[in-house]
Parts: C-alpha cells; structure tokens; sequence
C-alpha cells in the first residue's frame, strides 16, 4: 500500500470516529429539564411532612393519616418501579422524562382541589391530596431512574458522573426546599392552601420543559463506547443477571437501606423533634450545636453517596441497562424504607403529656421516640459496616471502554506502520 493511501486510510477511519462519539449542547438542557422535574418531585413528596400537626388539623385527620401522604410514595414506587425500568430501556429516556413530568405536573393540581370549599366537602378533601400524592408517587420512579440513563446516553465518558451527581442531588434539594418552605409558607394552617399553590408552579415549570423542549430518545451519535451498548441486554434477561450478581445485590441491600433510613428520617423528622419540644422553624432550645452538626452530617453523608452509588451500581452490573441497575436499587430502597416507616411509628410509646412538646395534636399524650431513633441509629450503622466488609466489584463499564480503546490504539499503529513503498 503507498504511503499517501495509508495516510488517508488513517484519516479517514480517525474522522469515522470523531463523528461516531459526539457530544451535543442541548444535553445540558435535557439534564436542566431533569434536575428541576427531580427536583419538585420531592419537593411534592415531603410537602405535608415538616407541618404535619398543622395539615392533621387543617384537614381533621390523624397524624398516622398524614404519614400515609408520605409512605405511599414508598408503597406504589415498589410495584412500579419495575415497570419504569422498562419503560427506561425498552420505550425509552424521552418518553420516560415526558410522562413523568405530566405525572407530576397532575399530582400537584389534583392535591389543590382539596382546598376548593365547592369541591372538597368532608372527608373529600384528604382523598384529593392522597390521589395527587398517588400521581407524584407514579413519577417518581420514572425519575429517579433518569440521571444513570441521561448520563450514559448524552454525556461523555469524562462528564457522566458530573451528569449523574447533578441530575441525582436535585432529589436531595428538593426535600431541603420543602423542609425549609413548608414551615415558612405554614405558620398557620390557614395557609395550606397557599403552599398547595407554590408547590404546583415548579412541577408545572418543568412539565412545559420537558414536554417541549425534549423531542429525541437518544443523541443522533452516541457520545461514548459505552453508550452504543445501552441496551445491549433485553430487560428481563438483565433482571436474571442482577439477581445472581452477588457486589450487586449488597449493594442493593445496604445502599437500598440506606436511602431508606433516609427517607423515613426525613418523613418523620418533624414529629420526633416536636415532642422534645422544636417547633417546624427548627428551633434548636438547649442542644443547638449537637442537633444542628448531627442533622447536618446524616444529611451530607446520606445523600451524597446517591450518585456515587448509582455509578457503582451501573459499573457492577454491565451490560445491563442503566435503568434496569439504577431501578432495582430504588425498588429495594422503598421496600425498606416503609417498613422502617411502619415499624417505627409501631415502636413509639405514648406518654402523659409533656408541657415543653410543641405538637398540635398531642392531647392525648406526647409521642415517645426515644426507641425507634435508637433503632435507627442501629440499622445506620449495620448497613455502613456490612456494605464496607462485603462489597468488592469490579468496574466492568470502565474496562469495557478501556479494552475498546487499547484496540482502537493498536488499530493505528498497525495501519500508521505501513511502510511507503
């Protein structure tokens, strides 16, 4: 072969490649466009939470009732979190973002209907907030699922766990946000129906967003070696291989754990303190420091493993589908956290009332959670020793895309080692 042919041979094969990975800009939209839907998700979830004495009288329910606007984000995201993960890897990344959006966006407006005197009369007022949160509650796997796939599917190699940390810990803010805004919008029950309100325009927001500014399932090249292997396995066939991988099924069960310590923490921080008597303004009376570090540290640390985790889990587990490895952690951490959320509240001790607890319902004695935050810790620090012992794995993405480069390389010496004729 004479040297100018090998020289444009060269060429062309080194263009063939800068063409087939290519990244695209508007991948920051779709990761904006995910981070605010992730974002009021939980937002939605954790609304009623922080004020949960103030929306059992507004409402003149229970609090075991108000919890169920919290536990059945849990409940209904077991069973469908499955079906999103299919829907994640078989239907597709914009199919899932768009319905989820329009899930969400719906769920808020239908929990305002129950403060509309025409249309809530009775015992109909808490059902449209328990219908609106079981419409959250169905987005919130489509979701929370996405940030694996967006990252795998628009990002490149070098920008995929940037992507993924983004898109992941907009979940995390908004349960900041709603633990901030619910008491500050709520000093009075009175104005529930004013944070009904505030909390729909972020769902709505990203609902338009995503509707009209996502039109494809996937970038018109792919932006790594990875990403043309994001569906390489059918979704079933990927479930039997998660089941029998061992590093992924402790991960499963330690991180699952974890996120649901988390999310029972957070559901039901604001009944805990009440009865030590902190008002939902956080008023940290005579262990100011200790409270403030300690809440601080659990949410740091609780949370910011989340993208890390997801990585890991795609990392162990492929080629299975992003939202098939993502999901099935999920699915396991909601299993957990209901139980925990069920358990705990069975724990409590019903006590005489307490003169410093600052709970609007405690007529009938304050609630005693000394043994169930006990517990807690406990679990917190058995799933932290058990995941550090038992989980080794390697990273099977990254070694995929290493091998594919070492031959990409070896391919252009071969072919820059062409001696002129």
């Amino acid at each position: 072969m004479e040297g100018g042919e090998a020289a444009s041979l060269l060429g062309e094969r080194s263009l063939g490649r800068v063409a087939e990975f290519k990244t695209y800009r508007r991948r920051w939209f779709l990761l904006a466009a995910v981070c605010l839907l992730n974002c009021s998700n939980a937002m939605l979830w954790l609304t009623f939470a922080p004020v949960a004495d103030k929306t059992a009288a507004y409402f003149h329910i229970s609090l075991e009732t108000v919890n169920w606007l919290s536990i059945v984000y849990l409940l209904i995201s077991i069973p469908f979190g499955l079906v999103a993960t299919w829907v994640l890897d078989s239907v597709g990344l914009r199919c899932a973002v768009i319905l989820s959006a329009w899930l969400n966006m719906m769920g808020s407006i239908t929990r305002m209907f129950s403060v509309l005197k025409f249309l809530s009369l009775g015992s109909r007022s808490y059902w449209y907030l328990f219908i609106g949160q079981c419409l959250c509650a169905l987005a919130q796997p489509l979701i929370i699922f996405s940030p694996t796939k967006l990252a795998a599917l628009w990002f490149p190699d070098h920008q995929r766990a940037t992507a993924n940390m983004i898109a992941s810990m907009a979940n995390p803010l908004g349960i900041l946000i709603a633990n901030l805004l619910s008491p500050a919008l709520v000093p009075e029950g009175k104005h529930i129906p004013l944070m009904l309100g505030v909390y729909a325009v972020p769902a709505v927001t990203a609902c338009a967003l995503a509707t009209l500014g996502i039109h494809e399932k996937v970038p018109p090249t792919p932006p790594s070696a990875s990403a043309t292997n994001s569906n390489s396995q059918p979704f079933f066939t990927g479930l039997k291989m998660l089941l029998r991988n061992k590093p992924y099924i402790i991960l499963a069960v330690c991180f699952g754990g974890g996120i649901g310590m988390f999310t029972c923490f957070s559901a039901l921080l604001e009944q805990i303190l009440c009865e030590k008597g902190y008002s939902n303004a956080s008023r940290f009376r005579h262990q100011a420091i200790m409270l403030a570090i300690t809440s601080s540290l659990f949410g740091f640390f609780g949370f910011a493993i989340y993208p890390i985790a997801m990585e890991l889990a795609v990392e162990c587990s492929y080629p299975v589908g992003e939202g098939t490895s993502s999901g099935l952690i999920f699915v396991a951490s909601q299993v957990e956290g209901a139980v925990l959320m069920i358990l705990l509240q069975a724990l409590t001790v019903r006590v005489s009332e307490d003169p410093s607890s600052t709970c609007a319902l405690d007529q009938d004695g304050a609630l005693d959670w000394t043994t169930p935050v006990l517990v807690l810790a406990g679990l917190c620090s058995a799933m932290a020793c058990c995941y550090v012992i038992f989980f080794h794995t390697d990273y099977k993405r990254l070694h995929a895309e290493t091998v594919g480069g070492d031959l990409v390389k070896a391919e252009d010496t071969a072919t820059a080692d062409v001696p002129e004729s």
